[in-house]
């Protein structure tokens, strides 16, 4: 049965979403009636589409009788996790041929990389990107001449974007195909010491570029449990995956052989059955329910407050962090990946992984298990795990095609209970994300990697507009001392909303000297936001006549994470007499100003997040 909780919810939003919602599947219904549409074209646009074809393709997409389908290939050889996907259009096209249909790279979107770009000038582009990413996609297949789509994106705002972007074609089946982690090295949490080490000058740089780089050491996502591994956890439980391919590491023949697999399973959809699952269908209020569930009961990434709320957006369907919030409460948390916990996402594959969850989650009435998925109907196939099929040849070719890969039944036990728990021993009884409301307005805590005794924090406000002016502080000596980080100035309208992450070692390491601290911001923090509490995504945001903007050096603030509360304690009489402390945020991104123009007139730091830009 399912929980009382979920199926409150998921009513709410059916009832706040009907009208949007089936003005969005109109517009999906009336697409579908166009059952092939490059029979509309005309023979320009079709010479056009086919101009630099095999001959054979061309005589294919002359007849129309096959499909062809669409790569949004999000592929460079800066991003570690994106490097794989440099072989993968040669897969789908020569896989297509097999099948007597062909496969085009309808376009390629940007793909920055956060960890690049953390604390740097370019971060203030970095949620911009995802807006840009999704207008990309949806130019991409514009040109009405495909029949399917596989999404080619792993990491932070890309996954979100080609989604946001493919939903405007949600009349075609959508697959993401993910590219998997890298192997895992050096531990997270010795990672984070010599961070912290760094951050007080106790260790050299080249200390902290060696223990990055053995962290950071190969092609794959990396192995923390930030957004880019959220993303795939996300895809995997709303069913845009194929079952258990999230977590396993590229390169390897498990890897290519799902690969294989996922585009063999659209090509016999739409050449056999002619009944491909479409986006649309997939994407619906009780799978944006289930990726809530997914997120909460994995401590996944912050980012997701926005990201999953942009999302539904653009299939018709309202969320709020309310209702995030009122989930909760009841979901609970069973995982701890770092920055939860001391283990990656290899451990967690290995104690038993997505198949495990969602086994779980699903036999406590957690998951709506009657959903559609890319392979059909209902979330059973995604309570297995993928293995190599050793009855058949594991030598990939031409003639054999990939590597066979079945499904078995996933582990009765978790594996490892430090790092993967069954539903009635959870890691807490209550979700990752919370949210926090008060005089200052409404913002969200990463509640999964604070220790219980940190989540309550009252102290006097220190009030930065930058992460440099914070870092400079304590490096003058004056942060020796109980406080809470105010920085303003930091949301979407200001400056794009930059992840704050280089707050974190020196906030670490004054909370590991016995300081009671915290962050409240209209910003973000990242996927990663470690062990010190923070409000995050602060709503009204500063440059919006936010609250935030009015509090003083000194002002007593309040932090209580398990009672959802966050306030100044200064007056309301106090508060309006005040003017709002607004410096000129510095868009220090040499082109930004111009850049964000657009971007900045149609966001807003209220609690539906960033909008879809011109996708709504």
């Amino acid at each position: 049965m399912l929980h009382p909780r979920i199926k409150e919810v998921t009513q709410r939003v059916i009832e706040r979403s009907k009208q949007t919602r089936q003005d969005y599947l109109d517009r999906i219904s009336h697409a579908k009636k166009q059952t092939r549409v490059r029979a509309g074209l005309g023979c320009g646009n079709i010479a056009h589409v086919m101009a630099a074809c095999s001959s054979d393709d061309k005589a294919r997409l002359k007849a129309d009788e096959q499909p062809n389908l669409a790569i949004i290939n999000s592929y460079n050889d800066m991003l570690s996790a994106h490097v794989p996907y440099k072989d993968y259009p040669d897969l789908i096209k020569d896989l297509a041929t097999k099948y007597d249909a062909t496969a085009q790279v309808a376009g390629g979107v940007p793909a920055m990389c956060d960890g690049v770009t953390q604390g740097r000038d370019g971060m203030e582009l970095s949620l911009f990107s995802r807006d840009v990413i999704a207008m990309s996609t949806a130019i991409s297949l514009s040109h009405d001449v495909f029949d399917g789509v596989f999404c080619l994106g792993v990491c932070d705002k890309i996954v979100p974007g080609l989604l946001i972007g493919a939903l405007s074609f949600g009349h075609l089946p959508v697959f993401f195909l993910p590219a998997g982690p890298m192997q895992s090295g050096i531990p997270n949490k010795e990672k984070a010491r010599i961070r912290q080490k760094f951050a007080q000058g106790l260790v050299s740089r080249e200390d902290l570029l060696e223990a990055e780089s053995a962290s950071y050491h190969s092609a794959g996502t990396c192995t923390f449990y930030g957004t880019a591994n959220s993303n795939q956890m996300l895809m995997e439980i709303m069913g845009l995956h194929l079952p258990g391919s999230s977590f396993i590491n590229p390169y390897t023949e498990l890897r290519d052989g799902l690969t294989g697999n996922a585009v063999e399973t659209m090509l016999k959809q739409l050449t056999d059955d002619k009944e491909s699952p479409c986006l649309a269908d997939v994407i619906s209020e009780k799978t944006i329910i289930n990726g809530l569930v997914g997120l909460l009961s994995t401590g996944g990434s912050t980012n997701h407050a926005i990201h999953i709320v942009a999302i539904a957006k653009a299939a018709g369907i309202q969320v709020t962090w309310k209702d995030m919030s009122d989930l909760s409460e009841v979901v609970p948390l069973l995982t701890r990946i770092y920055p939860n916990g001391s283990a990656d996402v290899n451990h967690f594959q290995a104690a038993g992984g997505m198949g495990f969850l969602m086994r779980e989650l699903a036999s406590a009435g957690y998951l709506h298990t009657d959903v559609k998925t890319m392979l059909g109907d209902g979330l059973a196939p995604y309570m297995t795990e993928p293995r190599l099929d050793k009855d058949e040849s594991l030598i990939m070719s031409d003639s054999n095609g990939p590597t066979k890969v079945k499904w078995v039944d996933c582990p009765e036990n978790s594996l490892d209970e430090e790092v993967l728990r069954p539903i009635n021993n959870p890691f807490s009884k209550q979700g990752g994300l919370q949210l926090l409301t008060g005089n200052l307005g409404k913002a969200v805590i990463k509640v999964s990697a604070v220790a219980t005794e940190h989540q309550v924090v009252t102290a006097p406000a220190k009030v930065f507009s930058s992460q440099g002016e914070l870092q400079e502080a304590y490096s003058r000596g004056e942060l020796n001392q109980d406080f809470i980080a105010v920085l303003k100035e930091q949301g979407p309208k200001a400056k794009g909303m930059p992840e704050l992450h280089k707050l974190t070692p020196v906030m670490a390491t004054l909370q590991d000297e016995g300081f009671k601290v915290a962050i409240v911001t209209d910003g973000r923090m990242s996927g990663a936001s470690g062990k010190v509490p923070a409000a995050i995504h602060l709503a009204p945001e500063a440059v919006e006549g936010g609250i935030i903007a009015k509090i003083h050096e000194g002002d007593l603030v309040t932090l209580d994470a398990p009672s959802g509360i966050l306030k100044v304690h200064v007056s309301d009489e106090e508060l309006a007499k005040r003017e709002l402390q607004l410096s000129q945020p510095s868009l220090t991104f040499g082109t930004g100003r111009e850049l964000f123009t657009g971007f900045r007139n149609i966001v807003s730091s209220a609690d539906l997040g960033a909008s879809a830009f011109g996708l709504e």
